[in-house]
């Protein structure tokens, strides 16, 4: 199956579980063309076929309740409880179960693509050896969330760098088109006990953001309160792409609320899925943190190395495995996160190139 009769198959079979966004699906394919980092980031239903075919000595691995599609994107920050700034993962629409490996060969495969196009300075040796460093020093010591005080405070200028104007965040938000459908039960009940007060008056638009999940309906509640603007996303989910890939197994199972149960974290209060909802806060300081928009100067291998504990805080919510992924850790050669990354952006590029000469 080539990456046209996969991407055919997959967004069947995304149709027959959300109401698609047709017009969001057309833009997908479209930024999947710029370029291999975009393209990557569009098509991990491709990888979830790939990766064990062509990283077969890893797909044996001990699994653990994964990101599925982790990548150096997928991070952002938020505020926790008690108003800290946490920074983390911030995408599990892909979780599943799958070989430790999966998330570490993704995350890795994500830097060597970024460094091609000059998104990060940091080569594919470096990566590794930092994102492993972080990944082996998270496990044995049990993993803490990013919390960006303290020990972690050398990362919140970086992160704070990029963060939205709060006049422009706000004017682009309610510049979406209103929703026109009556909004579903569950994203109103789920906004209706997140809200600070009861009856608040909100206005609904339509949203369209991300690269992978493009064709999955989001809405935005925007509510007056309190001399500000508050907003609340609920996007709809699906099981991971790895039930499209493994042709039956937990063709429905979304893992979404237990893997943030389940993980070392520091949840976000205003983060929860439920059913096929995903409802979060919108805020100019509760965002996504990306690559390219983040300044030239940055502690790279800092931030590779807390990406790597990052995905060790997720996987130690699986248990029983952490004794076995330390096992398996020693027992691999030095140089496996290297291997795994090159052949499967050596996929990646392949497949962007057939997929670009024909879209563009």
């Amino acid at each position: 199956m080539n990456i046209f009769k996969a991407t055919t198959s997959f967004e069947g079979w995304l149709r027959a579980r959300i109401p698609v966004v047709e017009a969001e699906l057309h833009q997908k394919h479209e930024l999947m063309a710029e370029d291999e980092f975009r393209f990557f980031r569009g098509t991990f239903y491709r990888w979830a076929r790939l990766w064990p075919k062509h990283c077969k000595e890893l797909s044996s691995a001990p699994s653990v309740l994964a990101v599925g599609d982790l990548h150096v994107n997928s991070f952002g920050t938020w505020r926790d409880k008690f108003g800290r700034l946490v920074w983390g993962i911030d995408d599990f629409d892909e979780a599943y179960f799958l070989p430790y490996t999966n998330d570490l060969v993704r995350l890795a495969t994500s830097a060597r693509l970024a460094y091609s196009l000059g998104h990060l300075q940091t080569d594919t040796k470096s990566s590794c050896d930092a994102i492993l460093e972080g990944y082996r020093d998270s496990l044995k010591e049990g993993g803490t969330p990013v919390v960006l005080e303290d020990q972690n405070a050398w990362f919140a200028p970086v992160a704070l760098s990029r963060l939205d104007n709060p006049p422009s965040f706000w004017k682009k938000l309610e510049s979406n088109p209103a929703l026109r459908n009556p909004v579903p039960a569950t994203p109103r009940k789920m906004w209706k006990e997140l809200f600070p007060v009861p009856n608040l008056p909100y206005r609904v638009v339509k949203r369209t953001a991300g690269t992978g999940s493009l064709g999955h309906p989001r809405m935005v509640a925007i509510a007056d309160w309190e001399g500000g603007k508050i907003a609340l996303e609920a996007k709809t989910l699906v099981a991971s792409a790895c039930a499209w890939a493994n042709q039956g197994k937990n063709q429905n199972t979304i893992y979404y609320p237990r893997i943030m149960e389940i993980s070392v974290r520091c949840q976000d209060p205003y983060v929860r899925a439920q059913q096929n909802w995903r409802v979060s806060r919108l805020s100019p300081d509760s965002s996504p943190v990306e690559i390219e928009t983040l300044p030239k100067k940055r502690e790279e291998d800092r931030m590779l190395n807390k990406m790597g504990w990052e995905a060790a805080n997720v996987h130690l919510g699986s248990k029983r495995s952490v004794k076995l992924i330390q096992k398996d850790l020693r027992d691999r050669r030095a140089n496996w996160l290297r291997v795994g990354a090159k052949e499967m952006a050596r996929m990646v590029s392949k497949d962007w190139k057939e997929w670009r000469a024909e879209k563009m």
